[in-house]
């Protein structure tokens, strides 16, 4: 599979509902069968690729290149799976604006019903959600949360911002695995080819600022913001932010705030309420100007011919082609369900034979 990204504009409207009934019960049928034949953590590992769920968006009849087809795949999938199966292993949990503040409770719900302890996955919807808010700073706001949680402890992220300014949205996508770490390129992909100037604090060139700023937060409040007036003073115009974005009072307190809370890591500095995107823009240029720790501005974002497209791109959805799919895979589904693997097998081997005829 060719490994590129697209850019995705802001198209505003709804799937009709037909559509939308349709996606639900395709995409279930589509996870369904991942999940039988390879289990949990494959579903969210292909999930967490941009390019595969790029496709899977396509294949379930959304325009390629519609900032609409992440929020409605993952609200598909997440209603798909609630009408389908009580017994799921997998929780899809938030969803698109007011829908993603509830992520909390709803991993709080399946934690209760599975009899697991998830406080330690509401703290990490919370932190991941502010680490593509505020330490990726490139002219985005998050607007989509979905938090996918199996049973085992794995999970996946997908949440997509947006840019009134270019019109356009970006999707941020995270898998766990061994040794991830979250401050140092966590993401499985990011998805937008607009590029930006982007100051990225999880890059790998940014590790430097995270120690300069966590050093700053140790300095005596009167003489941080006495640097912070200097500098602001003196501000380069290259620089990613300017005396005036920043309430200068505001600052003096947060300064005191971080300075009284003594955090010991990075993590707990960009936890503190109230350290924002500004703050962290700030802590940012003093680590350039005063420790000499320049960040990084290496931007973090480097099939629609199955069944057509809500747009009519690259044609009208076929709504009789698209049932049939449903049902093939319902009955493969159904059938594999009682050990009769008849259909799923070649189904199986349909795919190989069609990947072993493509040149």
């Amino acid at each position: 599979m060719k490994r590129a990204v697209t850019t995705l504009p802001l198209h505003y409207g709804k799937a009709p509902r037909w559509l939308f009934d349709k996606m639900k019960r395709l995409s279930a049928a589509v996870v369904s069968i991942i999940l039988l034949e390879f289990g949990p953590r494959e579903v969210l590992r292909r999930l967490s690729d941009p390019i595969w769920f790029q496709a899977f968006g396509c294949v379930v009849g959304f325009d390629w290149h519609s900032s609409g087809l992440t929020t409605t795949l993952c609200g598909a999938l997440k209603e798909g799976i609630a009408s389908t199966a009580t017994d799921f292993p997998l929780a899809i949990c938030g969803g698109k604006a007011a829908t993603s503040r509830r992520t909390p409770q709803e991993l709080t719900d399946h934690g209760m019903t599975w009899g697991m302890d998830v406080s330690s996955f509401v703290a990490l919807s919370r932190l991941c959600a502010k680490i593509d808010n505020s330490l990726i700073q490139d002219g985005y706001n998050i607007y989509h949360h979905t938090f996918i949680l199996s049973k085992d402890g794995d999970w996946a992220i997908i949440q997509q911002g947006m840019s009134e300014e270019t019109r356009t949205a970006r999707r941020y996508q995270w898998f766990s695995r061994e040794n991830l770490d979250l401050f140092c390129e966590p993401h499985t992909g990011v998805t937008c080819d607009r590029q930006r100037d982007s100051l990225n604090l999880v890059a790998r060139e940014s590790a430097p600022v995270q120690t300069a700023a966590l050093d700053f937060t140790k300095q005596d409040p009167d003489w941080m913001s006495k640097t912070w007036g200097e500098i602001a003073l003196a501000m380069p115009e290259r620089h990613y932010i300017a005396a005036k974005d920043v309430d200068a009072r505001r600052l003096d307190r947060i300064f005191r705030t971080l300075h009284e809370s003594q955090p010991e890591t990075f993590k707990d500095l960009v936890q503190i309420q109230g350290v924002g995107p500004r703050t962290i823009a700030a802590l940012s240029l003093v680590s350039e100007l005063v420790y000499n720790a320049p960040p990084s501005f290496k931007d973090p974002a480097r099939f629609s011919f199955a069944h057509g497209g809500k747009d009519g791109h690259p044609f009208p959805v076929q709504r009789k082609t698209y049932e049939e799919s449903i049902t093939f895979l319902q009955t493969c589904l159904d059938r594999a369900r009682i050990n009769d693997r008849d259909k799923l097998d070649a189904f199986k081997r349909l795919t190989r034979y069609a990947a072993n005829s493509n040149p």
